[in-house]
């Protein structure tokens, strides 16, 4: 559907039916904020059952194995997910399923929660028992603390809400939302509990942006052996320039005999020449060469060798091992290529 369409059919409301859906927008999104405000006073009333929670699942030796019904099972497989992603090893299991084999997926180490908004949802009830005489523990999220979830809990985390969303307070909105914000301040506490860094996030998320960031080594992308542009100390500048115009950077290292790089000349100190050399034909790399070029290390990440180019307004990076030898090239063409800028 093109953009015209969308904005005919818009137009094809009218005024009283667009300010209601707005009006709409606005109450729903504020009977949801209320619903997440007053879960944050209670987790510091009476016993700190959230403190519970966060020592039981600190200690579990298993994994946490998030279920529910419905909605609530949506809301679950997303805060499994958060919390497998964040260290702690964690999976969804449909209760209907477990009833039917499933179990058999839990074990003694594991920890249980359980999402229902009433409490009652029958496929839980009838196996969160069962869980229990296996001998792992179970932390009920609901919103009656009377239920039968969370009489049969260890710990009971009460998200209960005034009121949902829906117009006819039966659509689980607001109270889905109230778990889903609950699950997330689980996981945010026990990744800090954890000592949980970016790098940890990375390696459970290579395939996204950070993890390219966080994981992508300079040596994973540079341009090694005969690739490197290098010239000798002893070169003319028409050889370096020749040396440019093969290997394709924009750029040429100038090293010693034991490969150390010395010098570099780039595309730009070649245009800033011209301005004022005519002949070339005598003139020697050492004589127009940037000494000490910055160099970086291979283990370095390559996120770091972006931050040299953009500190220091440079396209082109040579990279040197710790004798400083010359093993390496970038330019911010291959950092854009392995998408870590």
């Amino acid at each position: 559907m093109s953009k015209s369409t969308v904005k005919n059919l818009f137009a094809a409301l009218n005024t009283e039916q667009a300010q209601h859906a707005l009006s709409m927008a606005r109450e729903t999104l504020q009977i949801e904020a209320d619903a997440i405000l007053a879960l944050k006073d209670r987790l510091s009333t009476g016993e700190n059952y959230f403190g519970q929670a966060v020592a039981l699942l600190l200690a579990c030796r298993g994994r946490v194995v998030v279920s529910g019904m419905g909605k609530s099972g949506h809301i679950g497989r997303k805060i499994a997910s958060t919390l497998a992603s964040t260290g702690t090893p964690a999976l969804f299991v449909h209760p209907a399923e477990a009833a039917h084999g499933d179990l058999g997926m839990v074990t003694e180490h594991d920890v249980l929660i359980s999402i229902s908004n009433s409490g009652e949802a029958a496929e839980l009830v009838s196996i969160v028992p069962i869980i229990k005489r296996m001998g792992a523990s179970h932390i009920a999220m609901t919103g009656n603390d009377a239920s039968s979830l969370a009489l049969l809990s260890d710990v009971h985390l009460n998200a209960r809400v005034d009121r949902e969303a829906c117009p006819l307070n039966l659509a689980p909105t607001a109270s889905t939302t109230a778990v889903l914000a609950l699950g997330d301040a689980l996981a945010v506490a026990l990744l800090d509990a954890r000592g949980f860094r970016a790098e940890d996030f990375a390696r459970s998320h290579p395939g996204g942006a950070l993890g390219r960031r966080l994981l992508t080594r300079v040596r994973d992308i540079m341009r090694s052996g005969d690739a490197i542009p290098a010239v000798t100390v002893d070169a003319s500048l028409t050889a370096a320039l020749l040396e440019v115009s093969r290997k394709g950077l924009a750029m040429t290292a100038v090293v010693d005999d034991q490969f150390h790089a010395i010098g570099v000349f780039t595309d730009g100190d070649l245009r800033r020449l011209i301005e004022h050399v005519q002949d070339f034909s005598k003139v020697m790399i050492v004589d127009v060469m940037h000494a000490d070029p910055r160099t970086i290390g291979p283990d370095q990440l390559a996120v770091e060798a972006v931050e040299i180019m953009e500190q220091f307004r440079i396209n082109q990076l040579l990279v040197a091992d710790d004798d400083g030898v010359l093993i390496g090239a970038l330019h911010i063409h291959d950092l854009t290529r392995a998408k870590v800028i």
